[in-house]
């Protein structure tokens, strides 16, 4: 998937990967068929001759769906067609136990698995992204904000172990969810089975899937409503997030100084106004992110009110509809690329912090924690230096030391009814209002400092590489069962080598 870093223009959102274009309807029509033949063999349902007959006309069905005039299939009767014209009616056999309702609901989870998977790699890809950052940048102090106001002293590093901490339950959502998305319709026919001795165990084995789905109304009807508006709803919650995390960024463009850009290389120019360079990806990110969220809602829409054995939300999640996974696959890769390009200036972020009171709760607690000053008592002093300060034009570094003692002097008179010294000197009073001070003093779990950054994005970083190897790992036990397949569905063709 190619992404430009212009905000217009229009990208081939299609697939969410190269595997997911291949596997398309004819592919899981043709596997669904391989997989049919087999079981249907074992279950001596037809017998070897048969399956001999319909095997070879599902060769040259395959490779007629290959030569580069042939149209695309998206139903299975004209695959069914092209076995009768191969071995004749005899070819139906096949369909013993079947029906669109079973197969169209196998085919579409197993399109959903691959989606899904492709979509939790581009995760993990981005999670990476951001990790190196965060790691990287532990003692980059900045600016956090409650109400869009400066609040308190973080550090990047912690900023984005946030985010990472938030993208790990979606990992969890991921797991969770896989335990439902890898099981099978088939073997159900329209909604009650069959009077076949079908093995649905053996045609789950067969696909990749970890089994049936076992009521049959469920398999083929209710479950395509829950399942897959569920795996839809987890990359929609993460599109919110990725939407909050751009736009925290991108207010830095309004900034006359930001303390975050992107490489002008990966910025554009405006066509008339030649001082603007515009963070055209992050723009492109956030509303690719909105993309995901109205396709969710396209999803959940189509799948509203309406009764069971309607074709209305077979495809919203996956297909022509909405392409949920596709379009959350092109978000997740935009912002990676995004934050691969950002410019970092530690000293200007440090000033954002320096020229305004964001350190002010700490000269509060240091006055109670050291002095034993009663909470109130520091608070309102620390509100009131701010206050002097803001009226006046000073910032910490600039502020008088005398207007600081005169404003304790005057709130002990007011809140205890005595005038009482600034315990603290000068020197602590600048220290106190220090943002590397604050945040090397936060402590207890899930604090800014570096130490308990550094120790926390440690095991963010195994978690995220059991994630790889976990996705890596089902891959490879699908491609297991593709492998496993074809061998059986070649068994059925040794009688060509024995001569016919």
């Amino acid at each position: 998937m190619v992404n430009s870093k212009i905000p217009w223009g229009r990208d081939p959102v299609e697939n969410t990967g190269n595997l997911s274009a291949i596997e398309n309807w004819a592919y899981w029509q043709n596997r669904i068929n391989r997989a049919s033949l087999v079981m249907l063999k074992e279950q001596k349902i037809i017998s070897e001759e048969q399956a001999y007959r319909i095997a070879k006309a599902q060769l040259e069905a395959e490779k007629r769906q290959r030569q580069p005039d042939f149209p695309p299939i998206y139903d299975i009767m004209p695959l069914e067609k092209l076995l009768i014209e191969n071995c004749g009616q005899e070819a139906t056999l096949i369909h013993t136990g079947r029906s669109r309702q079973d197969i169209f609901a196998t085919l579409l989870q197993a399109r959903l698995r691959r989606a899904f998977l492709d979509t939790f790699s581009c995760l993990n890809d981005l999670r990476e992204q951001l990790l190196n950052l965060a790691e990287a940048h532990t003692k980059t102090w900045m600016p956090a904000y409650t109400n869009g106001v400066q609040a308190m002293p973080i550090t990047l590093g912690f900023y984005l172990w946030g985010f990472l901490e938030s993208f790990e339950r979606d990992s969890q959502r991921f797991h969770e969810a896989w335990k439902r998305i890898n099981r099978c319709a088939l073997g159900t026919g329209v909604l009650a089975c069959s009077a076949w001795p079908l093995s649905r165990e053996r045609l789950s084995e067969l696909l990749g899937f970890d089994g049936p789905i076992v009521n049959g109304l469920d398999s083929s009807q209710i479950s395509l409503f829950d399942i897959p508006l569920e795996a839809a709803s987890i990359v929609s919650n993460i599109a919110i997030r990725i939407s909050v995390l751009i736009q925290d960024f991108a207010q830095q463009y309004s900034q006359t100084r930001p303390w975050i850009l992107l490489d002008d290389s990966d910025a554009y120019g405006s066509s008339a106004m030649p001082q603007k360079r515009n963070p055209g990806i992050l723009n492109k990110a956030r509303a690719r992110a909105s993309d995901v969220v109205g396709a969710v809602s396209t999803a959940y829409i189509r799948d509203h009110n309406i009764n069971l054995g309607m074709y209305d939300n077979k495809e919203s999640v996956n297909e022509d509809n909405s392409k949920v996974f596709a379009l959350a696959c092109s978000m997740l890769q935009i912002t990676r690329d995004a934050f691969s390009m950002l410019k970092i200036n530690k000293e200007r972020a440090l000033e954002e912090l320096e020229n305004d009171w964001t350190c002010t709760m700490a000269l509060a607690e240091a006055l109670q924690m050291k002095y034993n000053v009663p909470f109130r008592v520091g608070h309102n002093f620390a509100s009131d230096v701010v206050t002097k300060g803001r009226k006046h034009g000073w910032i910490p570094k600039t502020f008088p030391f005398d207007e600081a003692k005169a404003s304790y002097q005057a709130v002990t008179e007011k809140l205890e009814g005595t005038t009482q010294s600034l315990p603290m000197s000068e020197e602590e009073f600048r220290q106190f209002l220090s943002p590397q001070y604050v945040v090397m003093t936060r402590i207890g779990t899930g604090a800014p400092n570096p130490r308990s950054t550094k120790k926390n994005l440690k095991i963010i970083r195994k978690k995220l590489i059991e994630d790889q190897q976990w996705v890596a790992g089902t891959n490879n036990k699908l491609f297991g069962a593709q492998v496993m397949l074809d061998k059986e569905f070649e068994k059925l063709l040794q009688r060509e080598n024995q001569g016919d």
